[in-house]
């Protein structure tokens, strides 16, 4: 268990990793609702109260598999503004967006992305912005004033609270307190953590009857820690602990105000040895009776550094690195674009 400053050469058998894959390739279908416990975790007062924190972060994450966090810095304004930027993104004619088209994780996309559970394209569109890998891929100053400089300041903000967060899980894991801040050190060319713009489509009515289509396919993430940013008025997104992955039964989480959506990926499940189990999420197409109209989300992926090694403590898996792992599992979902 350990980070390196440069790249192992690792010897990493063929298809390692897509295990994840094959579980999400069964995950299609609509399943049905339940309700679940939904815990919001208030994080004020983080350093006098990290050891609490990390005992109630690691008990949702154990015994639920995803939790909510409050009071944890980003103002409310802030991700109000980081929302209005999407939009106006979005906005943005076809032909402007494809200047920038997507390449390993940074870049605009529109309905690339296919997940395993579905095999057909998300109904979204998506701006993913990947520090070191953003050459030529921002609007200028004329097509968005203030894009960039706005982008990364709350980039930044979302990458505190995460690294915030993962420090419980370092504490809880026996690692040294700042063990995942520098397996996410956003200095080098090696950073490789996300912040994403999501925009769904409203529904359009030539298709709403055509079977499946979905949002968002049912998935886990691929990273360390998500952090997702909802509106409000516009549900949609459905939780499925990986630990109840058999019972199909999916749970909806509202979106509540200045409140972040968090989850455990894979990433972070296999440095865990399976102790923090990832989960399955989705966002379904709205029903007759509900808002058909746009949905807007940000998300942030916590996704350590190409050069780290991720290897748990107890050594269930082989080692590979961040960015062999993150390769396979982009590519499995997006063609030709890692």
């Amino acid at each position: 268990m350990k980070t390196t400053s440069a790249t192992p050469s690792l010897q990493v058998p063929s298809g390692y990793g897509l295990g994840e894959l094959e579980k999400e390739s069964r995950m299609g279908g609509m399943g049905q609702e339940t309700q679940r416990e939904i815990r919001i975790i208030d994080v004020a007062d983080f350093d006098r109260r990290h050891a609490e924190i990390a005992d109630e972060l690691w008990r949702a994450a154990t015994e639920i598999g995803f939790f909510q966090v409050k009071n944890h810095g980003i103002p409310l304004s802030d991700i109000e503004a980081a929302f209005v930027r999407a939009e106006r993104f979005f906005a943005l004619p076809r032909e402007t967006k494809a200047q920038w088209p997507l390449t390993r994780n940074a870049g605009w996309e529109h309905k690339a992305q296919i997940r395993p559970s579905t095999r057909t394209p998300d109904q979204k569109e998506s701006y993913q912005v990947t520090r070191p890998r953003m050459d030529g891929l921002w609007p200028t100053e004329d097509e968005l004033p203030g894009f960039k400089e706005a982008t990364l300041r709350f980039e930044r903000q979302c990458w505190e609270v995460g690294m915030r967060l993962l420090s419980c899980f370092a504490l809880k894991l026996g690692f040294a307190p700042d063990f995942f801040t520098r397996a996410h050190d956003p200095a080098p060319a090696t950073y490789q953590s996300t912040l994403r713009m999501l925009h769904y489509f409203a529904v359009d009515p030539a298709l709403k009857d055509e079977l499946g289509l979905w949002r968002a396919g049912a998935h886990t993430d691929y990273d360390c820690l998500t952090l997702l940013f909802q509106r409000a008025g516009q549900a949609g997104l459905q939780v499925l602990p990986g630990k109840d992955a058999e019972s199909r039964a999916w749970t909806p989480v509202e979106p509540v105000e200045g409140v972040i959506t968090c989850n455990i990926g894979d990433m972070l499940m296999r440095w865990s040895d399976d102790a923090l189990p990832s989960n399955f999420h989705r966002v379904r197409n709205p029903q007759p009776h509900e808002y058909q109209g746009a949905r807007y989300s940000l998300a942030f992926f916590c996704q350590a550094n190409e050069d780290v090694v991720i290897e748990g403590p107890a050594r269930k898996y082989p080692p590979i690195t961040a960015a062999e792992y993150l390769k396979q599992r982009i590519s499995a979902n997006f063609s030709n674009r890692y």
